[in-house]
């Protein structure tokens, strides 16, 4: 898998990352300019978060042969002071009739995911500014920025 995603923008307020042959695109609410046309970048974090949960919890039902139809989950969250996420709340909603001895194991399977760990553990993130034609090697010193870490 590749380690490089490129950023271009399309016009207006869109924002597209393209990786591993995807096109990723994002645009901005109307209320702040865009089109609507596409998820705002925040709205994929979120998503990421749930997909990501869901994929372990997926995973957690076939690999014990449970049927996962009608299993699904909810997530919700809660802004705190200036605007910043506060706290994300996921459900996982089971039909009728699924094991209730899966239920811890299915919250501690969506535990797992790999978003939620990298919230918890955050890496560290620079930002620089690169003219055309010039590489940056990712260990290479720079004069840019590095923003402080979660926590």
């Amino acid at each position: 898998m590749n380690n490089e995603m490129m950023v271009t923008f399309p016009g207006g307020k869109k924002v597209t990352a393209r990786y591993n042959g995807f096109e990723i695109l994002t645009d901005q609410h109307p209320d702040a300019g865009g089109d609507g046309a596409a998820p705002e970048p925040y709205d994929l974090f979120l998503a990421s978060l749930a997909t990501c949960a869901g994929i372990y919890v997926l995973s957690f039902c076939q690999r014990r042969g449970i049927p996962h139809e009608g299993v699904s989950l909810v997530q919700r969250w809660v802004w705190g002071p200036k605007h910043r996420l506060d706290r994300v709340e996921l459900d996982i909603r089971v039909p009728a009739g699924f094991p209730e001895k899966y239920h811890t194991a299915l919250e501690r399977a969506a535990a797992l995911c790999t978003v939620k760990r990298t919230l918890e553990d955050p890496p560290a993130l620079v930002v620089r500014t690169i003219p055309h034609g010039e590489s940056a090697a990712p260990d290479a010193p720079h004069t840019g920025i590095s923003l402080p870490t979660l926590g």
